[in-house]
């Protein structure tokens, strides 16, 4: 048996995501019988849940209708339990397998390996997307501070910190600095995800649509126009069941994004 067993038998969903049946795993892990197969199943997600992860997000259980043969030799179906396994759910199941069999050596291999390549690809997403992201906030920064002078904005610190405080519940650049326990001379947006980034992105950019559009001038106007944006945006995030930027994690400098994108660009 070779690891290329457990590649043949991945399956894509109608979204273009990977996953296994676990009747298909079953015999290239070594498991003759369902109901012992389905007892490791049962440890693999107490696992994942041990773990922090959402079990129904990696083991999806379906049934199944599959064709017999009956006395009379006609074909008739009936319905089987399965699952529908993530590469996560798979590798846990084979790490709570006997590593001395064969099979479950290979398939820990095989699903270790692959969860890895997984997770450095995702990374790589992300180091783009906030590589990106970061370069379009210095631009509309930019572009936001010129459509502030243009209102009669002076003190630009307030005016940025009247929008973060929109979009972080009260949360001056200061507090936020310090809910993030940055360094002194480390900038809070080199340490934002593209989550968080975006949303910033967005505030920036319709503040700087709505100062124009509605001819907004004088600092306090400025101020109250930026906070109502920041807010507008805390508020879209709420309704649509997402985390709270102040809540979500912090991420390293985007220094060390740079310098993984740069590695992988030279390894291709």
């Amino acid at each position: 048996m070779t690891n290329n067993v457990f590649g043949n038998i991945k399956k894509l969903n109608k979204y273009g995501s990977e996953y296994w049946s676990a009747r298909d795993l079953m015999l290239p892990l070594g498991y003759v019988g369902w109901r012992n197969f389905e007892s490791a199943i049962e440890k693999a997600m107490q696992a994942c849940s041990n773990s922090g992860q959402v079990v129904l997000d990696h083991f999806v259980g379906v049934n199944k209708m599959i064709k017999i043969a009956t006395a009379t030799e006609k074909e008739t179906e009936r319905s089987i339990d399965d699952y529908d396994l993530s590469r996560y759910a798979c590798y846990l199941i084979a790490q709570n397998g006997d590593p001395r069999k064969e099979e479950i050596a290979l398939a820990q291999t095989y699903f270790a390996i692959q969860t890895r390549k997984q997770e450095v690809q995702e990374q790589l997403i992300e180091d783009g997307k906030r590589i990106y992201l970061r370069n379009e906030m210095k631009m509309h920064n930019k572009n936001l501070a010129k459509a502030a002078s243009e209102a009669g904005v002076i003190n630009h610190a307030n005016f940025q910190d009247f929008g973060y405080m929109g979009l972080y519940s009260g949360m001056r650049q200061r507090d936020i600095h310090k809910n993030k326990k940055l360094a002194k001379n480390e900038g809070i947006l080199d340490h934002m995800g593209s989550e968080e980034l975006a949303a910033n992105l967005f505030r920036a950019t319709q503040t700087e649509a709505k100062l124009k559009r509605e001819v907004v001038f004088g600092q306090d106007k400025a101020n109250k126009t930026h906070f109502e944006v920041g807010k507008k945006v805390r508020q879209t995030i709420r309704e649509l069941g997402g985390t709270m930027p102040e809540k979500l994690p912090v991420a390293e400098n985007i220094t060390k994004s740079k310098i993984r994108l740069k590695k992988d660009v030279r390894l291709l």
